[in-house]
């Protein structure tokens, strides 16, 4: 069953521009640029009165139905991303090896994992900032405008300490997502 028209709309936040041409969406804020291409979905995009964007689909099937919603989602942190920007806290578990992580240049370093002699490197994302908290011990965090490269790079540095060949109720070490979202707001 198809249905004949499926649109949703999101509030522009203030302080951000968004400019959409051919399903290529610009957002501009007090942080930066970020932009995104929607070509691979068949739907119109709009700004509406400088207010509101509005994401509409003609015709659509249960799973096109469901692009809408995603797409408002990406804009949405897209817009959240210029204005506040994301976090994501990551810790160290460690029984008894502890683990070693340092940046070099744009390489984040991770030693000692499990006591191994092997040093893994993974490349940081371009836009995302790392740095090691001073309060929290064994903890990293990582910051940036774009929601999809500061996971990715959280993800990168999580399966880099993935064990195998173990029992993994028993080797629980490794660096995980402890906490992630937006940038808090500074209260004054």
């Amino acid at each position: 069953m198809k249905t004949v028209l499926a649109s949703r709309s999101i509030e522009i936040i203030k302080g951000v521009e968004v400019e959409v041409g051919s399903r290529v969406v610009k957002v501009t804020g007090p942080r930066g640029t970020l932009t995104r291409s929607f070509k691979h979905i068949n739907m119109d995009v709009k700004v509406v009165g400088g207010k509101y964007i509005r994401v509409d689909l003609w015709f659509a099937n249960r799973k096109q139905l469901a692009c809408v919603r995603t797409i408002c989602s990406h804009i949405e942190n897209m817009m959240v991303g210029v204005t506040r920007g994301f976090l994501y806290k990551m810790r160290f578990v460690y029984s008894h090896f502890p683990i070693n992580v340092s940046l070099s240049g744009k390489t984040v370093e991770i030693r000692n994992f499990l006591g191994e002699k092997r040093v893994r490197k993974i490349e940081l994302c371009d836009g995302v900032e790392y740095v090691r908290s001073a309060s929290v011990k064994d903890q990293i965090e990582l910051s940036g405008n774009d929601i999809a490269l500061v996971s990715l790079t959280a993800a990168r540095i999580q399966q880099a300490t993935n064990i195998r060949h173990k029992d993994l109720r028993k080797f629980l070490d490794g660096i995980y997502v402890s906490e992630k979202g937006a940038i808090p707001e500074e209260e004054e």
